[in-house]
Parts: structure tokens; sequence; C-alpha cells
């Protein structure tokens, strides 16, 4: 079995055994058993993290948090990236994928990565973060703009917020057209949290980025202000 075939197979083992125990938060929320599906072998070829940290800033000694972590995909990737004096908050919902991610950076001697417990509505995220990353998990969230003016107040002045989600052109590997988010609702809802659109990223195969910062400038979609 090979190391990433093992990892999966050992996180749906602890996904599994905390489900069970768990009441079920939402129905729309992603299940846990279903977390495979996250650790498809080509994601990162299509999802590109290390360039979407560079449009973010994230860097040695940044202090980021993954919101709707999932079972830390993305949060290992921000905390390799932040290193040993930079801190990653991984935050979710559901605690089996809290549990999963604890698991994950323990096998990879990650000490950088702290687990946060959130609600539906609030992240429970600490102040004065570099950056916020919302990966695919967009369309889960029943009352965004809620949520987005509670990731508002967690930056710094000049802390930035990306979100990336699938377009509702369709392709790829997300879900069915009718459950993605279309980017200029979500610009919308950003925008009545606070939030100021910074850049709008074409770039992804499959996905928007869009990059909110807390000052007033504004870009034209497509086009970055950076």
């Amino acid at each position: 079995m090979s190391g990433r075939a093992s990892l999966t197979a050992l996180l749906l083992g602890i996904l599994a055994t905390t489900a069970s125990a768990q009441n079920q938060p939402h129905a729309r929320l992603f299940p846990p058993e279903d977390i495979g599906v996250l650790e498809a072998p080509d994601r990162g070829l299509w999802q590109q993290p290390d360039r979407i940290m560079d449009v973010l800033n994230v860097r040695e000694g940044s202090i980021v948090a993954d919101v709707g972590a999932g079972a830390g995909w993305f949060t290992v990737r921000l905390a390799r990236r932040v290193g040993p004096d930079g801190r990653v908050y991984a935050e979710d919902i559901q605690q089996p994928m809290l549990n999963a991610i604890a698991y994950r950076v323990s096998r990879e001697s990650l000490s950088n990565v702290e687990t946060v417990l959130g609600t539906a509505e609030d992240p429970m995220l600490p102040a004065d973060l570099d950056a916020v990353l919302i990966v695919d998990v967009y369309a889960e969230v029943g009352n965004p703009v809620s949520l987005l003016t509670d990731v508002a107040a967690a930056l710094k002045p000049d802390g930035r917020l990306a979100i990336v989600d699938f377009t509702k052109e369709g392709g790829g590997p997300g879900p069915l057209r009718e459950f993605r988010v279309d980017a200029q609702r979500v610009i919308r809802d950003a925008e009545a949290a606070g939030l100021t659109l910074m850049s709008y990223e074409t770039f992804l195969p499959y996905q928007f980025l869009l990059v909110f910062g807390l000052d007033q400038r504004a870009p034209t979609p497509g086009t970055s202000s950076r």
C-alpha cells in the first residue's frame, strides 16, 4: 500500500470511529466518511496550492487559518509554508475532521498547527491573522455573511481572505453544477461583511479564487491590484 493510500485508510478509520459518537451537525455538510474524495492524488495539479498561497502572500512566519479545513489537505501545505515560526489554525465544525487533522499533523511531525472547533456561523478564530483560506466549502455555509464578518474581525489591517470554489461553468472534479456557488454571490456576501475585493484570479482550471481585504481598493474582475 502506498503512503498516500495508507494515510487515507487511517484517516477513514479515525473518522468512522469518531463520527458514530457525534450528532450530525448539519445535513449540508460534507460527510466525514467520504473523506477519500478530498484526497484525490491529482488534486495538487488542478488546485495549485503553492500558487494560491503565493497570491495570498503566505510565507515563512505567517499566522494563517484554514476555515472548513476538512481532513487537513490544505492545512499541512500551509504549515509547511509558514514553517516553525508561523502558525496554522485548522478550523472545522465537525469534530471527526479535527481528529483526522490532529492525526495527520502528528504523523507528519508538524508542531505549528492548532485545531479549532468552530460553529456554523462563527469560526472562533483568534485575532491578528495574516491570512484566512476558505477552500471548497462555501456552498455548505448556512449564513455566509455572519461567517465572513467574524473572519474579517480576525484579520490584521493588511490581512487577506482567499475564497476558492468551483465555477458554475461546470467541469472538473467538483460537485454538480446546481450545487456550485456563483462568484458574484460570494463577492456580495463579502462586501456585506465589510470586506473589499482585492483580486479576482482565474488561473485555476475549474475554480475561481477571490482575494479580499479590509481596505477600499477594488479591481475589475479578472485583474489584480497586487
